[in-house]
C-alpha cells in the first residue's frame, strides 16, 4: 500500500495573501524537482485561509521514496524561505501508512 506524506504548516491570518502567492509560485521549481525522485504518485499543495495553514500533501510509493522529501534541496530551501515569512511547520513531518483507499 502507498504512503501519504503531510507537511502541515500555520501562519498568521495577515501574512495570507503573501504566503499564497508564494506557494503558488513553488510549483515553478517544486515540480521539476520532485518528478526527479521515484515513487510519486501524487503530491498536492494547498492553503486554507479560514484556519491560516498550508498543506503539501502527497502519496508515494513507499516510505523510502515519501522520505527522499527530506532532503530535496529545492523543499528544504522554499521551507526557509516559508519560515521567514511567518510560516510554522509541525514537525516531524508524518508519513502515514495506508490501511485502506477508495
Amino acid at each position: 500500500m502507498p504512503v501519504v506524506r503531510i507537511s502541515r504548516g500555520s501562519f498568521k491570518p495577515e501574512d495570507y495573501e503573501r504566503i499564497k502567492v508564494r506557494l503558488d509560485e513553488s510549483e515553478q521549481t517544486l515540480v521539476p524537482a520532485i518528478r526527479t525522485l521515484g515513487g510519486c504518485v501524487h503530491y498536492w499543495a494547498g492553503i486554507d485561509p479560514t484556519t491560516n495553514t498550508m498543506v503539501n500533501v502527497s502519496v508515494w510509493k513507499s516510505l523510502a521514496d515519501a522520505k527522499e522529501m527530506e532532503t530535496l534541496t529545492p523543499m528544504l530551501a522554499l521551507a526557509g524561505e516559508f519560515v521567514k515569512l511567518g510560516v510554522v511547520f509541525e514537525r516531524p513531518i508524518a508519513n502515514y501508512e495506508t490501511l485502506w483507499q477508495i
